[in-house]
């Protein structure tokens, strides 16, 4: 027999199920998989990679007849009903190939979902090293570490999954059916080493935007201090001549104005000759 229900509605098919499953679900002890003598019990956080949205757990429950769905949000029930009619094609598959090809389905324009954020981030980096980033670019930044986490831990938990499934204790599985886990599996740690690459390219783009800021505020900064250098001795002369004592010969020399205007305007001058001189302007 093959169901997809509600969490809520477990107790519908009580009397095909092994009732250790009920003191699993009551003790919260659904994650990843158990192995019991007459049954399999797989727990996960169905994510759809490809809309995005929150993830909701699913409950996968197998013995020699029976494959269950349990979902927690009827979101999740409706693909997995979808899933499963679209496996079956008219006709009842068998319960472990179906449990197989329903996982192959999981991960259906994963790689290309991957490439396509590498493209994004890749695109990311090289504005922020132009230095054209844009307000927005923390965000985007935010964003994209927020959806790769969320990967990260999706991706986990079903190569945790494949794995332990490969040990088969209760020989539960065939092993045509283990063989074909087994390549789900190395495909899962595929998707897995490339979420952890665009971790770390996501983590240099961070830093990256940290830098372009840092030497904007330098920049900032340097036209301050030349600034302030630049009136710095013109203030000196504005208060030194600026005491008004009535022996200074300055004030009453005709030249003295002409003169004051003609030693600032060189002080200044020289000053920014120097600066570019220095490469500081």
């Amino acid at each position: 027999m093959q169901a997809v229900l509600l969490w809520k509605d477990m107790a519908q098919v009580a009397d095909k199920m092994d009732p250790a499953v009920f003191q699993y679900v009551g003790e919260r002890q659904t994650e990843s998989f158990e192995a019991l003598e007459h049954f399999d019990l797989l727990a996960f956080d169905w994510y759809d990679v490809r809309k995005g949205g929150k993830s909701e757990k699913v409950l996968v429950y197998l013995d020699q007849e029976d494959l269950f769905f349990f979902c927690r949000d009827e979101a999740a029930a409706q693909y997995v009903r979808g899933a499963v009619q679209e496996l079956n094609g008219g006709s009842v598959t068998d319960n472990q190939q179906l449990l197989y090809r329903f996982f192959a389905g999981l991960f259906k324009g994963d790689m290309a979902y991957l490439e396509k954020l590498e493209a994004k981030i890749n695109e990311g980096e090289g504005i922020i090293l132009e230095g054209r980033a844009k307000d927005d670019a923390p965000r985007r930044i935010a964003a994209w570490r927020r959806e790769l986490l969320r990967l990260k831990r999706y991706y986990e938990q079903l190569d945790a999954i494949f794995d332990e499934m490969g040990d088969n204790d209760n020989g539960l599985l065939r092993e045509d059916i283990l063989g074909r886990m087994t390549v789900l599996g190395r495909r899962t740690d595929r998707y897995l080493q490339k979420v952890c690459s665009l971790q770390e390219l996501v983590a240099q783009l961070r830093e990256a935007y940290q830098s372009q800021l840092a030497i904007q505020q330098n920049d900032l900064m340097r036209v301050f201090t030349i600034v302030t250098v630049l009136f710095l001795p013109l203030t000196l002369i504005t208060g030194w001549f600026g005491m008004n004592f009535v022996n200074m010969p300055e004030l009453q020399s005709e030249w003295g104005y002409p003169a004051i205007i003609a030693a600032s305007v060189l002080l200044v001058a020289g000053l920014l000759w120097f600066f570019r001189h220095k490469k500081w302007l």
